[in-house]
């Protein structure tokens, strides 16, 4: 084995699921196109998926979301997510709630973490960076006394 194939060898063994899935975003034969909202969606579920995490959107943001989705317009998931997606970059912004108790700065970053890699796990894109707004906390029973469904027939 030469010298040229020792280095070929140990460059391919260096290649990880990402590099492959961003090859295979632009290949000979054709590119791949991830809209926003697919990548929104991974983003809104990977951001759920954390411990800590009450709730993805500020209030405003949830009040319209839950109206708008029991008339069956929206997507809940979407809620609170922001991105920019170009050929093989994404870029997240959330807004989310907290839940009392919880350290914001442990949270935060779980989530960065989590969403890089649902997305680059799924997407295949490289996610430059993950934006987060804490707007709230959740206090449990906050919900107990703001229960206008029971009120209204």
């Amino acid at each position: 084995m030469s010298a040229t194939d020792t280095t070929t060898k140990n460059s391919q063994a260096k290649t990880t699921g990402t590099d492959l899935a961003k090859s295979a975003l632009v290949t000979d034969t054709g590119s791949t196109t991830i809209a926003d909202g697919v990548v929104s969606k991974v983003a809104g579920l990977a951001t759920r998926e954390v411990p800590g995490v009450y709730d993805v959107g500020g209030g405003a943001a949830r009040a319209l979301g839950s109206a708008v989705s029991k008339v069956g317009v929206g997507d809940r998931l979407n809620q609170g997510v922001s991105v920019e997606v170009g050929t093989r970059e994404a870029a997240v912004d959330l807004t989310v709630v907290i839940e009392y108790g919880e350290s914001i700065p442990q949270v935060t970053q779980q989530i960065r973490e989590n969403v890089t890699k649902r997305i680059s796990g799924i997407t295949g894109l490289t996610v430059t960076e993950v934006n987060i707004n804490v707007t709230d906390l959740y206090f449990a029973g906050d919900d107990d006394d703001s229960s206008d469904e029971s009120r209204v027939q």
